[in-house]
């Protein structure tokens, strides 16, 4: 026979808790008498009439005790410790009142006591344990109801501490995931070996093998400081293994200093990919930015906005966010709005290319450093349309870089990429022009002209864990362009303290190229991608070779082969070893490229390109025959 255990739908009316705990405080008074008197019934018939008279003002005692501390409006099922004081200090004032009025019949009415004295304590005992049984006994029911309900995938949590305690209990109270934690793991030695909440205790060393033994099929992370490589480690494991990996939320975020198993979220490939924080030093950044005018272009995409949040922390006199796209600049206003960061900016809308514009935001503002993170980037859409590449990424920046000169700006920083190295597409060709005119224009003034190059960063609009998230989203398939392809990647908080930190080290003319770690191939990042998801490549989802689009490397470099690089005071930053330019005849060069705009001969324009880059080599293009 199978007993099928129905879990409540909605919560027991609050009047009836009220009642059913003064019909418990009545049961538990009788069996107070019970025991008092036994089988003696002729001693309790004596104290009948005491028992009579004084049972109203028990009961009215009673219920007054749990109206004021509120013991019925707890959810029984899911009764706590704040629960069980509510018991204890109704129960307790209660028998203090009943005390005190018998003291008070007895020694000034000269009458009886309410009930006699062993009949109060015992009943105080009584009352409480009754109460609180009838609490657990109703929470144990429904939690067992709640086990036979969900799923019993076996799960691990990695934490043995107080957060992976908070994890299993609520894991076991909600049902919004299916798992049954069957195990911790934890790197403590002190912990290895014991069981907590049941459960015992391994080695995150063994985890291989236990993953195995124990058959798990989901691993929770529930530490809140957890080494970064150690982390990744774990969870390369579990993704070799098909094993899904869940996060515990920083406790910052939790609710009311609680969490539900609805915060519990899949990790990120950013987690994966991730590497150590950054440490600056951040008095000399203070130093740098604080009480400075600062101008951000592109302020609304991925890398300037960061920038912009980033600069906030150096309370600089202000920061100008200019930008041509209205409706992300009005999302970030909202955000440094809500962060209590606006009145540190003023927002620009306008565009690079517009010299008047620029022009009027340099006179009213007078900015002394600038961060040019505006530009074009998209390799594929800058190959069909290279004369807004020319527009953008190389007049534009120009028309910076002069003004700069012109209002005696005291840093300016190029935020440049690997794809202007020893460049095969168009974009990557016109950052790399745009960095040559900055480094020739370092002498021209007071400006300091500084470049930064980095790979891609995670997450920033139209890279490709966003398109793979979007992908996954929708069923698949996952496109890449070459199953051999590789990329360098770095989190955008990451990167943008790197910019921050290489403009308060650039002394003028160099090129500082960030360590952005070891290249990582996107096919094995798109298989990661889907095994974080909780799907299985073939079965749930494919992954298509669409082949390489044109422009595209294989490889990305960070330096050209005419470069080398010299350590800085960072470990994280080095700085290329760069060829000189001189300004008249580059200046001249990039004026007859940009006239080139009128014409509309996208041949011509990318014939030009290479001669003012003669390493630029386009591969998978139609330009490759001009090479």
């Amino acid at each position: 026979m199978c007993i099928v255990i129905k879990l409540p739908t909605q919560n027991t009316p609050r009047w009836f808790i009220f009642l059913f705990d003064i019909g418990i405080a009545f049961t538990s008074l009788l069996l107070a008498y019970a025991i008092r008197f036994e089988s003696k019934n002729f001693q309790f018939t004596n104290e009948y009439d005491i028992f009579l008279s004084g049972l109203p003002f028990y009961l009215i005692i009673r219920a007054a005790g749990f109206y004021y501390f509120k013991t019925y409006q707890g959810v029984i099922r899911h009764t706590s410790t704040q629960d069980g004081k509510r018991v204890v200090f109704a129960i307790g004032a209660g028998t203090f009142t009943i005390i005190v009025i018998s003291m008070i019949k007895n020694f000034v009415l000269h009458s009886n006591f309410l009930f006699p004295l062993s009949i109060i304590i015992m009943e105080f005992f009584i009352s409480i344990f009754m109460l609180m049984v009838f609490r657990i006994s109703v929470k144990l029911i429904y939690l067992e109801g709640l086990k036979k309900s969900k799923g019993d995938t076996p799960t691990l949590i990695f934490g043995a501490g107080i957060y992976g305690v908070i994890t299993k209990h609520t894991l076991e109270k909600e049902a919004r995931i299916d798992g049954k934690v069957v195990a911790f793991i934890d790197d403590n030695p002190k912990l290895i070996g014991k069981s907590l909440e049941g459960c015992k205790i391994h080695d995150s060393a063994k985890l291989p093998a236990l993953i195995k033994e124990l058959e798990i099929k989901k691993l929770i992370i529930a530490i809140k400081n957890i080494d970064g490589k150690h982390k990744r480690e774990i969870i390369r494991i579990c993704i070799d293994n098909d094993v899904e990996v869940l996060n515990v939320p920083d406790p910052k975020t939790w609710i009311n200093g609680e969490f539900s198993t609805g915060q519990i979220k899949p990790i990120n490939i950013e987690d994966l990919l991730g590497r150590a924080p950054i440490k600056l030093n951040k008095d000399n950044l203070f130093d740098e930015y604080s009480n400075k005018v600062i101008l951000v272009t592109g302020a609304a995409g991925s890398i300037g906005s960061e920038i912009v949040r980033q600069l906030t922390e150096y309370v600089p006199q202000k920061i100008i966010l200019f930008d041509q796209a209205e409706s992300p600049l009005y999302n970030l206003e909202n955000e440094l709005k809500e962060k209590g960061k606006i009145h540190l900016t003023e927002t620009v809308v306008g565009d690079i290319r517009n010299l008047d514009r620029l022009k009027r935001t340099f006179d009213y503002f007078k900015p002394e450093i600038i961060f040019h993170a505006a530009a074009y980037k998209h390799v594929p859409l800058m190959e069909e349309n290279p004369s807004e590449a020319i527009l953008t990424n190389i007049q534009g920046s120009k028309n910076l870089i002069d003004l700069a000169i012109e209002f005696n700006t005291e840093k300016f920083v190029l935020i440049s990429t690997d794809k202007a190295v020893n460049p095969t597409n168009v974009m990557g060709c016109s950052k790399r022009i745009a960095e040559i005119y900055g480094q020739s224009a370092n002498n021209l003034g007071k400006t300091k002209f500084i470049t930064t190059r980095f790979g891609n960063v995670l997450g920033s609009n139209g890279s490709v864990i966003p398109l793979f998230k979007k992908q996954i989203e929708a069923g698949g398939p996952l496109t890449v362009t070459h199953r051999n392809i590789t990329r360098y990647f770095m989190t955008i908080p990451e990167a943008c303290q790197l910019v921050l930190e290489a403009c308060n080290m650039g002394a003028g003319g160099e090129i500082f190229v960030f360590d952005m770690g070891e290249s990582v191939k996107i096919y094995d990042l798109a298989l990661k991608m889907i095994k974080l998801s909780g799907l299985q490549v073939g079965k749930d989802i494919e992954i298509k070779i669409t082949g390489l689009r044109p422009g595209e490397k294989l490889f990305e470099e960070l330096l050209a082969t005419e470069e080398n690089t010299m350590p800085t005071h960072h470990s994280q930053i080095l700085k290329a070893e760069v060829r000189s330019y001189e300004f008249d005849k580059v200046s001249l060069k990039i004026q007859a490229l940009i006239n080139k705009f009128e014409e509309q001969d996208n041949v011509e324009i990318v014939k030009t390109m290479k001669e003012l880059v003669p390493e630029f080599k386009s591969n998978n293009s139609i330009y490759a025959k001009l090479d």
